[in-house]
Parts: structure tokens; sequence; C-alpha cells
């Protein structure tokens, strides 16, 4: 089941039908444990509406209201020898060695839940970097009491130049208007996904593909629920928080985002995540 943040509610799509949970305040509708045993009652006697379907896609907005979105660095090995390339002229390269093979993950603040662009918005590129691109990301939806409860789409821009200068530039070149894009939907499950579970990255420039990849969730060196317990450890979620679980598709140094640039961001069984280059 996915479900939809917009204008006019909460949607719940299920086996391509679209049905309406209005009146309800999207914190603390997420916020539950139990949510997938929730909405399955909630369809149990509910009607599909076309309606529905129609303002979803006129009023989508992000799937987070005053949730924090977080992020972990360094998960994949791509990401690994990717950061070390780009730091080694600082002498930085050895940070990232050691963080991919220590117990302790990266974890950053990525993101206030106002800052965050949906399907279909703009994001930015900063105009004191060169070296800018998308990094698509598998998602986690976390309640506040550390269960992992649905997943996402997440673009975690990246400011490759300012973080290769220094590690502690990290984030500057990770934080900042319109860097972090969620959506379009939260796909809700109480299974793990599959191992064989394929994210995609594609960049359109003048309706011209620029740059594709692929990449598999297997590929990622964390357990999930390992990341989501050293971000509880000490800090708490009062309605819940994002924790992006890094990216393994690393464009080399021949590319950068440009204004106009189209990101497409596509995980199975989740959908996909389009955004435009301001």
């Amino acid at each position: 089941m996915r479900i939809y943040r917009t204008t006019q509610g909460i949607a719940i799509e299920k086996e391509n039908k679209f049905y309406a949970w209005k009146d309800q305040d999207w914190d603390t509708f997420v916020n539950d444990d139990q949510l997938h045993s929730k909405i399955k009652d909630f369809l149990a006697n509910a009607a599909p509406s076309d309606a529905v379907r129609e303002w979803t896609r006129a009023g989508l907005l992000a799937p987070v209201d005053t949730q924090e979105v977080w992020a972990s660095g360094v998960t994949y090995y791509k990401s690994k020898l990717g950061r070390q390339e780009e730091s080694k002229d600082s002498g930085g390269g050895t940070f990232y060695e050691k963080v991919y093979h220590a117990e302790r993950p990266e974890l950053f603040l990525k993101s206030s839940g106002s800052r965050v662009r949906g399907h279909g918005q703009t994001v930015r590129i900063r105009k004191d970097s060169t070296w800018d691109v998308p990094e698509p990301e598998l998602t986690l939806m976390v309640s506040s009491g550390g269960k992992i409860i649905g997943y996402t789409i997440g673009n975690d821009m990246s400011s490759r130049s300012i973080e290769g200068e220094n590690p502690l530039y990290l984030p500057q070149a990770k934080v900042y208007d319109g860097s972090a894009a969620l959506g379009p939907c939260i796909l809700v499950t109480d299974d793990a996904l599959p191992s064989n579970t394929e994210i995609k990255l594609e960049i359109v420039r003048d309706d011209i593909e620029v740059f594709t990849d692929t990449i598999t969730i297997d590929q990622i060196k964390r357990d999930f629920n390992q990341l989501v317990e050293f971000l509880y450890r000490e800090y708490s979620f009062p309605s819940g928080a994002f924790l992006m679980t890094g990216t393994g598709i690393v464009p080399d140094q021949s590319f950068t985002l440009q204004s106009g640039d189209v990101i497409k961001i596509h995980i199975d069984q989740i959908g996909s995540l389009i955004n435009t280059v301001a």
C-alpha cells in the first residue's frame, strides 16, 4: 500500500485504486507502529474513488511535515571509493575508508521537514560549488518508537567539490535550500524490501539522457535496523523521522548537474521521484 500527502488530505493507493482518508493530521497519522494494520482495517470498509486519484495528481505534497530528514553516508562500496577519490588531494580520503569499516555509521541531519521538496518540485545546486550531483537513496520512514514503518525515495543533493575540499565542510555540501527531495509516496509494509530491489537514476538534459545507472539495495553494507538504532540512541523524534540510507550511484568528475536538468529516481514498488534543477 502507498500513502500520499496532498492538499486535499491523505490518499491511499492499493492495487491501483485510490481512497481518501481526510481530516487526519499527517504527523499523527504516520507516526504509528501499527500503521500497516490501521490502513488495512480502514480499507476493509472504504470505497475507491477516481476523484481521489485526480486530486492526488494535482495536489501532491512531499510526504513529510514536521519530521526531520537524516542521512547515512558511505554505506555502499562505490560510495566509499567515490568519497576517497574526491577527498584525496585534501588528505581526507582515509576518513571514508575508516567509517566504511567502523561499527558506528556516518549520520547527519539533512533537512527539516519544511525545507524538503516533493515530486515535481525544483531542487537546487549551490552557486559556490563546481561539482554537483544527485544521490538517489532508499529512505526509511521510522516511527517515534524506532520502528521502520515504510519506505520512500530520497534525493540527497550534494556539492562534491565542497565536500572534497575538507570533510569538515560536509554540512555546507549537504545542507542548503533545495538540497533534499522525498516522494512521491510512502510504501507502507511490515515486510522488508527484497534484496534485489533496484534503484535507478536517470538525468535528462535538453530531452537527452546524459546519465543513467542502477544498483540494488543488497549492495548496502549497513543493516537498516542498525542505522536506526544508532540514530535513536541519544535523540528523540516526537513525530518520527526519515533516514536516507546512502547512495551507490556515484557519477565521476566528468559529470556535474546544470540548471534545467531533470532528475528521475525510480525504486521498485515505490515509484518515481522526479525533480528539475532550478
